[in-house]
Protein backbone atom coordinates (compact mmCIF):
# COMPACT_ATOMS: atom_id res chain seq x y z
CA UNK A 1 0.00 0.00 0.00
CA UNK A 2 1.11 3.45 -0.93
CA UNK A 3 2.32 6.16 1.81
CA UNK A 4 -0.12 7.11 3.89
CA UNK A 5 -2.40 10.61 3.43
CA UNK A 6 -1.41 12.63 6.13
CA UNK A 7 -3.75 15.25 7.57
CA UNK A 8 -4.06 18.08 9.55
CA UNK A 9 -7.23 19.47 11.04
CA UNK A 10 -7.59 23.07 12.20
CA UNK A 11 -10.65 22.96 14.55
CA UNK A 12 -11.51 20.21 16.95
CA UNK A 13 -14.83 20.73 18.11
CA UNK A 14 -17.82 18.87 17.67
CA UNK A 15 -17.01 17.68 13.71
CA UNK A 16 -13.47 17.47 14.24
CA UNK A 17 -13.81 15.34 17.25
CA UNK A 18 -16.08 13.19 15.33
CA UNK A 19 -13.37 13.15 12.32
CA UNK A 20 -10.89 11.82 14.38
CA UNK A 21 -13.07 9.19 16.35
CA UNK A 22 -14.38 8.06 12.71
CA UNK A 23 -10.53 7.69 11.43
CA UNK A 24 -9.82 5.40 14.51
CA UNK A 25 -12.99 3.60 14.50
CA UNK A 26 -13.14 2.76 10.80
CA UNK A 27 -9.35 2.49 9.78
CA UNK A 28 -9.09 -0.58 8.14
CA UNK A 29 -12.52 0.25 6.04
CA UNK A 30 -11.32 3.84 4.95
CA UNK A 31 -7.31 2.33 4.13
CA UNK A 32 -9.03 0.09 1.70
CA UNK A 33 -11.51 2.33 0.03
CA UNK A 34 -8.81 5.28 -0.18
CA UNK A 35 -5.71 3.05 -1.06
CA UNK A 36 -3.86 3.73 1.35
CA UNK A 37 -4.24 4.73 5.16
CA UNK A 38 -5.75 8.49 6.20
CA UNK A 39 -3.92 9.59 9.19
CA UNK A 40 -3.86 12.80 11.61
CA UNK A 41 -0.27 14.06 12.03
CA UNK A 42 -1.33 17.40 13.03
CA UNK A 43 -3.57 19.78 14.42
CA UNK A 44 -4.57 22.98 15.63
CA UNK A 45 -7.22 24.02 18.24
CA UNK A 46 -7.60 26.71 21.09
CA UNK A 47 -7.97 23.94 24.06
CA UNK A 48 -5.16 21.37 24.06
CA UNK A 49 -6.59 19.74 27.43
CA UNK A 50 -10.29 18.63 26.47
CA UNK A 51 -11.13 15.08 25.79
CA UNK A 52 -11.51 14.78 21.96
CA UNK A 53 -12.49 10.62 22.50
CA UNK A 54 -9.54 9.85 20.55
CA UNK A 55 -5.67 9.82 20.66
CA UNK A 56 -3.53 12.02 19.77
CA UNK A 57 -0.07 11.03 21.18
CA UNK A 58 2.54 12.35 18.28
CA UNK A 59 0.30 14.75 17.00
CA UNK A 60 1.84 17.84 16.32
CA UNK A 61 -0.38 20.79 17.73
CA UNK A 62 -0.08 24.13 16.08
CA UNK A 63 -1.44 27.55 18.01
CA UNK A 64 -1.98 29.18 14.77
CA UNK A 65 -3.66 26.98 12.59
CA UNK A 66 -2.41 28.91 9.25
CA UNK A 67 0.93 26.88 10.23
CA UNK A 68 -1.24 24.08 9.07
CA UNK A 69 -0.75 25.17 5.47
CA UNK A 70 3.25 25.00 5.80
CA UNK A 71 3.87 22.04 7.91
CA UNK A 72 5.70 19.73 5.69
CA UNK A 73 4.01 16.65 7.42
CA UNK A 74 1.01 17.45 6.52
CA UNK A 75 -0.23 16.70 2.98
CA UNK A 76 -4.20 17.67 3.46
CA UNK A 77 -5.59 20.08 5.41
CA UNK A 78 -9.20 20.10 6.79
CA UNK A 79 -10.47 23.72 8.28
CA UNK A 80 -13.43 22.88 10.41
CA UNK A 81 -13.14 26.53 12.52
CA UNK A 82 -15.99 28.19 10.76
CA UNK A 83 -16.97 31.59 9.68
CA UNK A 84 -16.60 33.50 6.70
CA UNK A 85 -13.41 35.36 7.40
CA UNK A 86 -10.90 35.18 10.60
CA UNK A 87 -8.58 31.77 10.91
CA UNK A 88 -10.65 29.83 8.52
CA UNK A 89 -10.24 31.99 5.65
CA UNK A 90 -6.65 32.20 6.10
CA UNK A 91 -5.97 29.43 6.62
CA UNK A 92 -7.53 28.23 3.57
CA UNK A 93 -6.13 30.50 1.09
CA UNK A 94 -2.72 29.71 2.62
CA UNK A 95 -2.99 26.02 2.14
CA UNK A 96 -3.95 26.65 -1.69
CA UNK A 97 -1.16 29.09 -2.19
CA UNK A 98 1.23 26.30 -0.73
CA UNK A 99 -0.56 23.56 -3.24
CA UNK A 100 -2.00 21.90 -0.85
CA UNK A 101 -5.45 19.83 -0.80
CA UNK A 102 -8.27 21.56 1.44
CA UNK A 103 -11.20 19.92 2.88
CA UNK A 104 -13.67 22.44 4.64
CA UNK A 105 -16.94 22.22 5.87
CA UNK A 106 -17.45 25.85 6.36
CA UNK A 107 -20.48 26.99 4.19
CA UNK A 108 -20.40 30.25 5.17
CA UNK A 109 -16.85 31.06 3.85
CA UNK A 110 -18.08 29.00 0.54
CA UNK A 111 -21.25 31.22 0.34
CA UNK A 112 -19.11 34.36 0.42
CA UNK A 113 -15.86 33.97 -0.80
CA UNK A 114 -16.61 30.69 -2.97
CA UNK A 115 -16.25 32.34 -6.16
CA UNK A 116 -12.15 33.42 -5.41
CA UNK A 117 -11.11 30.45 -3.16
CA UNK A 118 -12.38 28.05 -5.93
CA UNK A 119 -10.04 30.27 -8.68
CA UNK A 120 -6.86 29.73 -6.46
CA UNK A 121 -7.28 25.76 -6.29
CA UNK A 122 -8.09 25.73 -10.24
CA UNK A 123 -4.75 27.81 -10.04
CA UNK A 124 -2.91 25.44 -7.96
CA UNK A 125 -4.09 22.51 -9.30
CA UNK A 126 -5.47 21.02 -6.43
CA UNK A 127 -9.18 19.76 -4.47
CA UNK A 128 -11.19 22.15 -2.42
CA UNK A 129 -13.69 19.63 -1.39
CA UNK A 130 -16.79 20.23 0.81
CA UNK A 131 -19.36 17.40 0.87
CA UNK A 132 -19.06 18.92 4.56
CA UNK A 133 -20.57 21.93 3.96
CA UNK A 134 -24.48 21.24 2.93
CA UNK A 135 -26.88 18.66 4.55
CA UNK A 136 -23.96 17.06 7.06
CA UNK A 137 -24.12 13.63 6.02
CA UNK A 138 -26.16 13.48 2.93
CA UNK A 139 -23.88 13.75 -0.44
CA UNK A 140 -25.47 15.98 -1.86
CA UNK A 141 -22.56 17.61 -3.37
CA UNK A 142 -21.48 14.71 -5.10
CA UNK A 143 -25.06 13.75 -6.15
CA UNK A 144 -25.09 17.39 -8.01
CA UNK A 145 -21.32 17.52 -9.18
CA UNK A 146 -20.53 14.39 -10.35
CA UNK A 147 -23.85 12.06 -10.00
CA UNK A 148 -25.91 14.37 -12.47
CA UNK A 149 -23.43 16.22 -14.15
CA UNK A 150 -25.60 15.00 -17.37
CA UNK A 151 -28.07 16.77 -16.56
CA UNK A 152 -29.43 20.14 -16.94
CA UNK A 153 -30.60 21.26 -13.49
CA UNK A 154 -33.75 23.27 -13.77
CA UNK A 155 -34.63 23.34 -9.85
CA UNK A 156 -33.42 22.88 -6.59
CA UNK A 157 -35.79 22.42 -3.39
CA UNK A 158 -34.99 21.74 0.33
CA UNK A 159 -35.22 21.68 3.90
CA UNK A 160 -31.60 23.02 4.83
CA UNK A 161 -32.00 23.94 8.35
CA UNK A 162 -32.26 21.34 11.09
CA UNK A 163 -33.09 24.19 13.82
CA UNK A 164 -35.94 25.56 11.88
CA UNK A 165 -37.68 22.45 10.77
CA UNK A 166 -37.23 20.90 14.36
CA UNK A 167 -39.35 24.29 15.25
CA UNK A 168 -41.87 23.86 12.54
CA UNK A 169 -42.66 20.44 13.36
CA UNK A 170 -42.94 20.80 16.70
CA UNK A 171 -45.34 23.77 16.40
CA UNK A 172 -47.27 21.71 13.69
CA UNK A 173 -47.07 18.52 16.37
CA UNK A 174 -47.93 20.17 19.11
CA UNK A 175 -50.17 23.28 18.61
CA UNK A 176 -47.91 26.09 20.27
CA UNK A 177 -46.57 29.31 19.33
CA UNK A 178 -42.71 29.58 17.72
CA UNK A 179 -41.19 31.60 21.16
CA UNK A 180 -41.76 28.52 23.33
CA UNK A 181 -40.73 26.31 20.92
CA UNK A 182 -37.35 27.83 20.77
CA UNK A 183 -37.00 27.73 24.05
CA UNK A 184 -37.28 23.94 24.12
CA UNK A 185 -34.83 23.38 21.24
CA UNK A 186 -32.56 25.77 23.25
CA UNK A 187 -32.44 23.98 25.96
CA UNK A 188 -32.25 20.81 24.42
CA UNK A 189 -29.31 21.77 22.15
CA UNK A 190 -31.11 22.07 19.32
CA UNK A 191 -30.46 25.85 19.06
CA UNK A 192 -27.96 28.20 19.71
CA UNK A 193 -28.19 30.22 22.47
CA UNK A 194 -28.25 32.82 19.70
CA UNK A 195 -30.54 31.01 17.20
CA UNK A 196 -30.90 34.37 14.61
CA UNK A 197 -28.09 32.64 11.85
CA UNK A 198 -30.74 28.99 11.91
CA UNK A 199 -34.40 30.91 12.31
CA UNK A 200 -33.32 34.19 10.45
CA UNK A 201 -32.39 31.57 7.47
CA UNK A 202 -28.67 32.73 6.92
CA UNK A 203 -28.10 29.18 7.23
CA UNK A 204 -29.94 28.23 5.01
CA UNK A 205 -29.00 30.74 2.50
CA UNK A 206 -25.53 29.69 2.66
CA UNK A 207 -26.16 26.03 1.69
CA UNK A 208 -28.47 27.11 -1.20
CA UNK A 209 -26.02 29.45 -2.79
CA UNK A 210 -23.76 26.43 -2.73
CA UNK A 211 -26.40 24.43 -4.18
CA UNK A 212 -27.21 26.63 -6.88
CA UNK A 213 -23.81 27.23 -8.15
CA UNK A 214 -23.43 23.23 -8.43
CA UNK A 215 -26.39 23.20 -9.80
CA UNK A 216 -26.71 25.75 -12.82
CA UNK A 217 -22.68 26.52 -13.19
CA UNK A 218 -22.22 29.35 -12.42
CA UNK A 219 -20.10 31.55 -9.57
CA UNK A 220 -21.75 31.31 -6.34
CA UNK A 221 -23.57 34.17 -5.02
CA UNK A 222 -24.72 34.90 -2.00
CA UNK A 223 -25.49 38.30 -2.18
CA UNK A 224 -28.21 37.33 -4.80
CA UNK A 225 -30.22 35.48 -2.69
CA UNK A 226 -33.73 36.71 -1.19
CA UNK A 227 -33.84 35.31 2.60
CA UNK A 228 -36.87 35.30 5.21
CA UNK A 229 -36.67 33.54 8.19
CA UNK A 230 -39.42 31.99 10.62
CA UNK A 231 -39.77 34.43 13.42
CA UNK A 232 -43.25 35.27 11.57
CA UNK A 233 -44.48 32.21 11.49
CA UNK A 234 -47.29 31.40 14.00
CA UNK A 235 -49.03 28.56 15.67
CA UNK A 236 -51.92 30.01 13.96
CA UNK A 237 -50.60 29.80 10.27
CA UNK A 238 -49.71 26.21 10.42
CA UNK A 239 -53.28 25.64 11.59
CA UNK A 240 -54.92 27.61 8.84
CA UNK A 241 -52.26 25.68 6.90
CA UNK A 242 -53.14 22.41 7.69
CA UNK A 243 -56.68 23.31 6.92
CA UNK A 244 -55.80 24.49 3.52
CA UNK A 245 -53.68 20.82 3.16
CA UNK A 246 -50.37 22.27 3.57
CA UNK A 247 -47.24 22.14 6.19
CA UNK A 248 -45.33 24.98 6.42
CA UNK A 249 -41.78 24.63 6.15
CA UNK A 250 -38.71 26.90 5.45
CA UNK A 251 -37.32 26.10 2.11
CA UNK A 252 -34.45 27.07 -0.30
CA UNK A 253 -35.41 27.19 -3.56
CA UNK A 254 -33.57 27.65 -6.57
CA UNK A 255 -34.35 27.64 -10.26
CA UNK A 256 -32.98 28.01 -13.67
CA UNK A 257 -35.16 30.05 -15.95
CA UNK A 258 -35.10 32.14 -19.33
CA UNK A 259 -34.42 35.30 -17.50
CA UNK A 260 -31.90 33.87 -15.52
CA UNK A 261 -31.41 31.78 -11.67
CA UNK A 262 -34.08 32.24 -8.99
CA UNK A 263 -32.47 31.71 -5.32
CA UNK A 264 -34.41 32.42 -2.44
CA UNK A 265 -35.16 30.79 1.32
CA UNK A 266 -38.35 31.41 3.15
CA UNK A 267 -40.84 30.17 4.78
CA UNK A 268 -43.78 28.20 2.29
CA UNK A 269 -46.80 26.40 2.37
CA UNK A 270 -46.36 23.34 0.43
CA UNK A 271 -48.99 19.86 -0.04
CA UNK A 272 -48.80 17.81 3.40
CA UNK A 273 -48.55 14.65 0.56
CA UNK A 274 -45.20 15.97 -0.95
CA UNK A 275 -41.93 14.83 -0.27
CA UNK A 276 -40.60 17.60 1.42
CA UNK A 277 -43.81 18.28 4.17
CA UNK A 278 -43.12 14.71 5.55
CA UNK A 279 -39.70 15.43 6.56
CA UNK A 280 -39.93 16.40 10.29
CA UNK A 281 -37.20 17.13 12.57
CA UNK A 282 -33.95 17.55 12.95
CA UNK A 283 -33.29 15.95 9.20
CA UNK A 284 -33.16 17.90 5.83
CA UNK A 285 -33.67 17.10 2.47
CA UNK A 286 -32.86 18.38 -1.15
CA UNK A 287 -34.66 17.84 -4.07
CA UNK A 288 -33.19 18.37 -7.85
CA UNK A 289 -34.69 18.25 -10.82
CA UNK A 290 -32.87 17.20 -14.45
CA UNK A 291 -33.46 17.27 -17.76
CA UNK A 292 -33.07 13.71 -18.31
CA UNK A 293 -32.91 11.96 -14.68
CA UNK A 294 -35.98 13.71 -13.28
CA UNK A 295 -36.59 13.78 -9.93
CA UNK A 296 -33.68 13.05 -7.36
CA UNK A 297 -34.44 13.41 -3.61
CA UNK A 298 -32.06 12.58 -0.82
CA UNK A 299 -32.47 12.86 2.96
CA UNK A 300 -30.69 12.37 6.29
CA UNK A 301 -29.61 14.01 9.24
CA UNK A 302 -28.13 17.78 8.45
CA UNK A 303 -25.84 18.14 11.02
CA UNK A 304 -24.23 16.39 14.12
CA UNK A 305 -20.77 14.59 14.77
CA UNK A 306 -21.29 11.83 12.94
CA UNK A 307 -22.91 12.38 10.03
CA UNK A 308 -20.75 15.56 9.25
CA UNK A 309 -17.38 13.62 9.93
CA UNK A 310 -18.65 10.89 7.57
CA UNK A 311 -18.45 13.77 4.73
CA UNK A 312 -15.03 15.21 5.58
CA UNK A 313 -13.67 11.54 5.15
CA UNK A 314 -15.23 10.99 2.36
CA UNK A 315 -13.79 14.27 0.57
CA UNK A 316 -10.37 12.74 2.51
CA UNK A 317 -10.95 9.32 0.31
CA UNK A 318 -11.31 11.27 -2.34
CA UNK A 319 -8.32 12.67 -2.53
CA UNK A 320 -6.08 10.18 -1.63
CA UNK A 321 -7.55 8.10 -4.75
CA UNK A 322 -6.64 11.42 -6.77
CA UNK A 323 -10.30 11.71 -7.39
CA UNK A 324 -11.05 15.59 -8.12
CA UNK A 325 -13.69 17.40 -9.72
CA UNK A 326 -13.75 21.63 -10.36
CA UNK A 327 -15.28 23.22 -7.56
CA UNK A 328 -18.29 24.30 -8.97
CA UNK A 329 -18.67 21.21 -11.67
CA UNK A 330 -16.87 23.12 -14.47
CA UNK A 331 -13.76 25.13 -14.98
CA UNK A 332 -13.66 28.81 -14.40
CA UNK A 333 -13.84 30.04 -17.68
CA UNK A 334 -16.75 27.44 -18.87
CA UNK A 335 -19.36 28.83 -16.18
CA UNK A 336 -22.42 30.53 -16.77
CA UNK A 337 -22.63 34.11 -16.60
CA UNK A 338 -26.58 34.03 -16.01
CA UNK A 339 -27.89 36.54 -14.52
CA UNK A 340 -29.88 36.49 -11.16
CA UNK A 341 -33.64 37.02 -10.99
CA UNK A 342 -34.78 39.04 -7.91
CA UNK A 343 -37.55 38.38 -6.17
CA UNK A 344 -40.53 40.95 -7.50
CA UNK A 345 -40.29 38.80 -10.81
CA UNK A 346 -41.46 35.59 -9.06
CA UNK A 347 -44.41 33.91 -10.10
CA UNK A 348 -46.70 31.99 -7.54
CA UNK A 349 -49.57 31.81 -5.60
CA UNK A 350 -49.84 33.17 -1.96
CA UNK A 351 -51.14 32.68 1.55
CA UNK A 352 -52.47 35.76 2.85
CA UNK A 353 -53.28 36.04 6.55
CA UNK A 354 -54.90 39.35 7.78
CA UNK A 355 -56.70 40.50 11.50
CA UNK A 356 -59.41 42.57 10.34
CA UNK A 357 -62.61 44.03 12.30
CA UNK A 358 -65.53 41.79 11.83
CA UNK A 359 -68.13 44.45 9.88
CA UNK A 360 -69.78 44.37 6.30
CA UNK A 361 -67.56 45.57 3.83
CA UNK A 362 -64.20 44.69 4.90
CA UNK A 363 -63.90 41.61 2.51
CA UNK A 364 -65.24 43.40 -0.23
CA UNK A 365 -62.12 46.27 0.21
CA UNK A 366 -59.29 43.95 0.90
CA UNK A 367 -60.71 41.92 -2.80
CA UNK A 368 -60.71 45.56 -4.51
CA UNK A 369 -57.03 45.83 -3.95
CA UNK A 370 -56.35 42.92 -4.97
CA UNK A 371 -58.52 43.31 -8.21
CA UNK A 372 -56.73 46.64 -8.39
CA UNK A 373 -53.21 45.05 -8.54
CA UNK A 374 -54.42 41.69 -11.05
CA UNK A 375 -54.65 39.40 -8.63
CA UNK A 376 -57.26 37.18 -8.02
CA UNK A 377 -58.47 34.48 -5.51
CA UNK A 378 -58.61 31.16 -5.27
CA UNK A 379 -60.23 30.46 -1.67
CA UNK A 380 -61.47 32.67 1.59
CA UNK A 381 -60.99 30.88 4.83
CA UNK A 382 -62.77 32.23 8.19
CA UNK A 383 -63.68 30.62 11.39
CA UNK A 384 -66.45 31.72 13.20
CA UNK A 385 -67.98 35.63 13.61
CA UNK A 386 -67.38 38.49 16.28
CA UNK A 387 -69.30 41.60 14.81
CA UNK A 388 -66.91 44.24 15.77
CA UNK A 389 -64.25 42.57 17.26
CA UNK A 390 -60.86 41.13 15.68
CA UNK A 391 -61.17 37.58 13.72
CA UNK A 392 -58.63 36.14 10.83
CA UNK A 393 -59.56 35.84 7.22
CA UNK A 394 -57.01 33.90 5.39
CA UNK A 395 -57.06 34.36 1.57
CA UNK A 396 -55.02 31.78 -1.23
CA UNK A 397 -54.84 33.60 -4.43
CA UNK A 398 -54.12 32.00 -8.27
CA UNK A 399 -50.46 32.39 -9.56
CA UNK A 400 -49.54 36.14 -9.89
CA UNK A 401 -46.16 38.24 -9.60
CA UNK A 402 -44.30 38.98 -6.25
CA UNK A 403 -44.46 42.72 -7.06
CA UNK A 404 -48.41 42.89 -7.37
CA UNK A 405 -48.65 40.73 -4.30
CA UNK A 406 -46.37 43.38 -2.04
CA UNK A 407 -47.90 46.50 -3.74
CA UNK A 408 -51.34 44.78 -2.86
CA UNK A 409 -50.17 44.16 0.61
CA UNK A 410 -48.90 48.00 1.53
CA UNK A 411 -52.32 48.91 0.50
CA UNK A 412 -54.21 46.79 2.76
CA UNK A 413 -52.00 46.86 5.31
CA UNK A 414 -53.43 50.60 5.58
CA UNK A 415 -56.96 49.88 5.53
CA UNK A 416 -58.79 50.90 8.67
CA UNK A 417 -60.10 47.68 9.34
CA UNK A 418 -56.84 45.60 8.63
CA UNK A 419 -55.72 45.87 12.50
CA UNK A 420 -51.57 43.91 11.70
CA UNK A 421 -49.21 43.51 8.94
CA UNK A 422 -50.77 41.04 7.05
CA UNK A 423 -48.86 38.12 6.85
CA UNK A 424 -47.62 36.74 3.43
CA UNK A 425 -46.79 33.28 2.84
CA UNK A 426 -45.59 31.77 -0.63
CA UNK A 427 -47.17 28.22 -1.73
CA UNK A 428 -44.42 26.26 -3.08
CA UNK A 429 -44.82 23.19 -5.87
CA UNK A 430 -42.14 20.48 -4.01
Amino acid sequence: MSNPVRVGIAGLGTVGAGVLRLLVANAEVISARAGRAVVVTAVSARDRTRDRGAALDGVRWHDDPVALAADPEVDVVVELIGGADGPARALVEAALSARRPVVTANKAMLAVHGASLAAAAEEAGVALAFEAAVAGGIPVIKTLREGLAANRITRIAGILNGTCNYILSRMRAEGRDFAEILADAQRLGYAEADPSFDIDGIDAAHKLAILAALAFGRPVAFGAVHVEGIRGVSAQDIRFAGELGYRIKLLGLAHATAAGVSARVHPALVAEDAPLARVEGVYNAVVAEGDFVGRVMLEGRGAGAGPTASAVVADLIDIARGRATPVWGAAGAALSDAPSVPIADHMGCYYLRLMVVDRPGVIADVTAVLRDHGVSLESMLQRGRAPGETVAVVLVTHETREAAMAAALERIAALDAVLEAPTMLRIEPA
